[in-house]
């Protein structure tokens, strides 16, 4: 069905006790494409490789409106939103057997990295558009008014999202991070992007910063850039022009930036200006790609995406060291806290030199007071990995496919997996949404942790001795 352009009307939709006021704008534009057949088959059957204690229980494949990269997932209730190069899929997964897609958004503009918070969804534009308008043509990352930054969308109808608002930022918008405001009227968006050149008008080097966006909550159309503060003062590591992606830890004030050259801890007990604390750096890390806390904030896990995602890496000949985790322990004082580095994880399963294979994104599972993580391996598909000992991480389960060529290297696989109310959802950059049950008495206790909101990139807490998330 083609797309049928829609603007946004001027009305309140309800967020929680309050609602939102969303301001007409005439120049937003969203291609809006209704519910497609395309679901899992009544009698799945695996195309994968698993452990016994994972089991592979859905595929809904992309359809050609999405025919560009699957990349980001958040979840709202019981649907998961896929970003895409294209746009974005929001998918009901109220029964995780059988996910279908409820509505799809073409808005191109590359990445399509997503937050969401209740009503409204955060969407990384890394591509640079004639206009705001999602209908408008690429240009050139040249052209003076070329626009890149945050699309806002209002979801509060899962079968028609409204486009709200657009905000430009600098060198665009790589990923994004949902940062809760302290006031109940504010939240924040933290805006990671790199790669500048003296000849992109929006993306001057040195560009050893972060971008800050403030969304009011009663009128998200007003959303606008408050602050781009410098991280580097001093210029970082000589690899190092911006960051790849921030996770924060709003329960604890604390944020990881894995920022290409450094990874850095920052204080954001005031979110609208986060300090860095301490920054480290590692030999063997080619590009400091993404960070995940653990439950109790004493320990941060960063993710090295050597060869840039696109690099057979997981291979005998690169090693256990390098396009790994490092898992590294918090020490010192509140104010002055210092990352002390504990071990490395590395896919343990040799992949063959024509798949691409690197540490990419994923998330606890939900168990208080254990360490378990799941986590996106491109064409290494889903590791399962327990890290209870930081010194010595070890893989304790798997979900792996073939290669998509076994004669030639063709980017594709895993490009995040998480795990949300007792399943993992992993978004397959070509084969689509994947859906995993881990059948293991160590997760047990992690299906009771039911959310109904859940950003990998901004953490929530889970209190030991209660089956809830907080």
């Amino acid at each position: 069905m083609a797309p049928s352009p829609l603007v946004p009307e001027t009305r309140t939709v309800g967020r929680g006790p309050t609602g939102l006021a969303l301001a007409g704008a005439a120049v937003l534009m969203v291609g809006l494409l209704g519910p497609a057949s395309a679901s899992a088959d009544d009698t799945f059957v695996s195309d994968a490789e698993t452990s016994p204690n994972v089991t592979h229980v859905a595929n809904v494949p992309k359809t050609e409106v999405m025919s560009d990269y699957n990349s980001d997932l958040a979840f709202s209730g019981d649907h998961a939103i896929g970003g895409n190069y294209n746009g974005f899929v929001i998918y009901d997964i109220s029964e995780p057997e059988d996910p279908r897609i409820v509505s799809e958004v073409l808005c191109p503009g590359g990445q399509g990295d997503v937050s969401v918070s209740g009503d409204l969804l955060y969407f990384s534009v890394d591509y640079p558009r004639a206009g705001t308008e999602c209908g408008a043509p690429a240009v050139p990352t040249t052209d003076p008014d070329g626009f890149e930054g945050i699309r806002i969308f209002d979801i509060s109808d899962k079968a028609n999202p409204r486009y709200v608002a657009a905000v430009r930022t600098d060198c665009g918008s790589h990923t994004n991070t949902l940062v809760p405001g302290k006031d109940g009227e504010h939240e924040y968006v933290y805006v990671s992007s790199y790669s500048p050149s003296v000849n992109f008008p929006h993306c001057q080097p040195p560009h050893d910063k972060i971008s800050i966006i403030e969304v009011p909550l009663d009128d998200p159309s007003k959303a606008a850039l408050i602050d781009a503060p410098v991280l580097f003062p001093e210029g970082g590591n000589t690899n190092t022009s911006g960051c790849h992606d921030i996770t924060v830890y709003p329960e604890y004030d604390i944020a990881a930036g894995a920022c290409m050259g450094d990874g850095v801890l920052m204080d954001i007990s005031d979110p609208t200006s986060p300090v860095v604390t301490d920054v480290v750096r590692d030999t063997n890390f080619a590009f400091w790609h993404s960070a995940t806390f653990t439950n109790d904030g004493r320990t941060v896990l960063f993710t090295d995406e050597l060869g840039g995602g696109g690099g057979a890496t997981c291979t005998e000949a690169v090693g256990p060291e390098r396009g790994a985790n490092a898992v590294y322990e918090i020490d010192g004082h509140k104010d002055a806290p210092e990352l002390r580095f504990q071990g490395y994880y590395k896919l343990p399963r040799h992949q063959s030199t024509t798949e691409n294979c690197v540490a990419h994104n994923g998330s606890l599972i939900p168990v208080p007071g254990r360490d378990f993580f799941v986590q996106a391996w491109y064409q290494g598909g889903v590791s399962v990995i327990d890290f209870n000992d930081p010194r010595s991480p070890k893989e304790i389960g798997y979900f792996d496919r073939g290669p998509i060529n076994e004669n030639r290297l063709v980017l594709g696989g895993s490009w995040s997996a998480y795990y949300y109310n007792g399943h993992v959802y992993s978004s397959d950059i070509t084969r689509g949404l994947d859906v995993l049950k881990l059948d293991d008495p160590r997760f047990r206790v992690a299906e009771r942790v039911r959310m109904e909101e859940f950003n990998p990139q901004s953490q929530p807490e889970y209190r030991p001795g209660r089956g809830d998330g907080s």
